[in-house]
């Protein structure tokens, strides 16, 4: 056996390849492809795992003598992701694992292992996400993950997900509270929807509005709590068709009645801002920080947001840092107002309420140029008159004006020059009027981390496409993928406390780089460690989890495996 360099495609390659003697002549089978030379030649352990191999080729005994090793002493490599651990270390820092076999315990009807079923369909998620049938398949290919699991313990721990759910949540805000000091004393809440391949209506998946734009697919909608970290604080899945305003009251039950959070202030985006939502969120006790649709003001309001007197500039330190956010001219002005809000039944409620009017010179780019887009998609219909009717009244149809009761349109001016007004204006208001306008704006903007959550959710985690029809196997997937996205920010939350920042791709890529090639030499199993992302060694530093050797045994191998807390 020797170290064999190839060359191909302008690169250097390096085997390890043995000769052998075939009907008189020598010929050669390569054993193990290591790489590339410019990728091998700067890990100073390379050399070390050549001349271990070699020893074994070569290794004697005083009873046999030298052992002589040939081609078919030696198995084809099988590669095994071991980078699965991280994950694990955080599963069992949270104690999922505790919860789940408790729950084991507690009900004798189930005769598998939950936890490692759970954790199987979750370290997929994180690492490739597939379907249960493709997990199934695949639970080989994470080192020691040997396990007797069947396809079918998989859909059964999806039944027994969706049951427990609400206790699992529970537990883990707990957890996360003790252990990653979780402080929700702001939250953000937004609302996304799933879609599925299917026109099938039922209790929970139903036709709506959907914000992937897939009009003709039944969909989930669902709603998520993060804190200001980007961590989930806890979900809730609603039928289909339910507005993004209508979840709001499932959520304060949340927040009160289960977690028994006293004070909090809620911040969202204009969705969800009805009146009906900012009187249950003070009945609640808590406060709010929402995006407010300036167009919808009254004419007494509207003056005094276009009156220039009493608009001021951020102090110098903050408006440095924010020109890349907010423009290089950036103003607001605080409106103290009373929120009137009437119930059906007659009664007025009044919250106190500081509005923050902000001007940014950036936004009012941005809204010229929307605006003209949509200028000249109207432009477009109006060639194709017979497109008019069937185009949505926020596309282009926005800009066109009917003429008396004909089928006829005419670009609507009017409309143009009266949204051309408010370009660059923004609006925000509170029930926090002790909060400084500089904090307000912070919080507002940091409601950036729970869209990012749900880009994760639907792009890195891939919730979707859903190959489950039933309700039950629905709501156990949505938990699966909440277990991944909650392992995936708490890893994020992990590094950056260690000044080490990765996004969920960067981290996805590096756990999926640490594998082993499984090889069998003369019966005994090797494990040959392949190259990491560079990112790999940072992760395996902060969750203080030693890096095995390039070349070691098979039970060398198990010892890494069986890390603990």
């Amino acid at each position: 056996m020797f170290l064999k360099i190839t060359k191909a495609g302008g690169y250097e390659y390096a085997k390890i390849v043995h000769n052998y003697r075939e009907n008189g002549k020598i010929k050669q089978k390569v054993l193990l492809n290591l790489g590339r030379i410019d990728e091998l030649k700067n890990d100073p352990s390379f050399i070390n795992l050549v001349d271990k191999l070699q020893k074994i080729f070569l290794s004697s005994s005083e009873e046999t003598g030298p052992i002589k090793l040939f081609p078919e002493d030696v198995s084809e490599g099988i590669i095994k992701n071991w980078g699965y651990i991280v994950y694990r270390k955080l599963w069992e820092e949270l104690e999922i694992d505790k919860f789940l076999k408790q729950y084991i315990s507690q009900n004798s009807r189930i005769k598998f292992d939950i936890d490692k079923v759970t954790f199987l369909m979750t370290v997929q998620r994180l690492i490739q996400p597939v379907s249960k049938l493709q997990t199934y398949y695949r639970k080989n290919r994470y080192f020691r993950f040997e396990e007797d699991i069947d396809l079918n313990q998989l859909y059964r721990g999806l039944d027994i997900l969706a049951q427990i759910k609400e206790d699992l949540e529970l537990y883990l805000y707990h957890k996360n509270r003790d252990l990653f000091n979780m402080v929700v004393d702001v939250v953000f809440y937004d609302v996304t929807t799933f879609y599925f391949e299917s026109i099938k209506q039922d209790n929970l998946r139903d036709f709506g509005f959907s914000k992937d734009n897939k009009v003709n697919e039944v969909q989930v909608v669902m709603g998520m709590l993060v804190d200001k970290e980007g961590r989930p604080v806890g979900y809730e899945l609603f039928p289909g068709d339910t507005v993004d305003s209508k979840t709001m009251i499932e959520i304060l039950r949340k927040l009160k009645d289960k977690f028994c959070i006293d004070q909090v202030i809620i911040v969202a985006d204009k969705g969800l801002n009805s009146k009906l939502n900012l009187k249950l969120i003070k009945e609640a006790g808590y406060d709010y920080i929402v995006a407010s649709r300036l167009k919808n003001m009254s004419k007494e309001i509207l003056d005094r947001v276009f009156d220039e007197e009493g608009y001021q500039v951020l102090e110098e330190k903050k408006w440095r840092f924010d020109r890349e956010i907010f423009g290089e001219e950036f103003r607001f002005k605080v409106i103290e107002r009373e929120n009137i809000i009437k119930t059906g039944e007659g009664e007025i409620f009044k919250i106190p309420e500081n509005l923050i009017i902000t001007y940014s010179s950036k936004r009012a780019k941005k809204d010229k140029e929307d605006r003209q887009r949509l200028v000249e998609k109207a432009k477009e219909l109006l060639e194709k008159p017979g497109n008019v009717r069937a185009a949505e009244k926020r596309g282009g149809r926005k800009y066109l004006r009917r003429i008396s009761e004909s089928e006829e349109y005419v670009l609507d001016e009017e409309a143009i020059k009266r949204d051309e007004k408010f370009d660059g204006f923004y609006a925000i208001q509170t029930s926090k009027k002790e909060m400084s306008v500089t904090e307000v704006l912070n919080a507002y903007h940091d409601l950036w981390k729970i869209e990012q959550s749900f880009r994760v959710m639907k792009s890195c985690l891939e919730v979707r496409p859903i190959f489950h029809w039933t309700e039950k196997r629905i709501r156990g997937h949505f938990v699966v993928c909440y277990l991944a996205f909650l392992l995936e920010r708490t890893l994020e939350y992990s590094l950056r406390s260690k000044w080490k920042e990765l996004s969920s791709d960067r981290i996805k890529e590096a756990i999926g780089s640490m594998n082993f090639v499984e090889i069998e030499i003369n019966g005994k199993k090797y494990l040959i460690k392949q190259k990491m992302e560079e990112e790999a060694e940072d992760i395996l530093k902060v969750m203080k989890i030693k890096a095995p050797k390039n070349f070691i045994t098979y039970e060398e191998g198990m010892e890494l495996i069986s890390v603990r807390k």
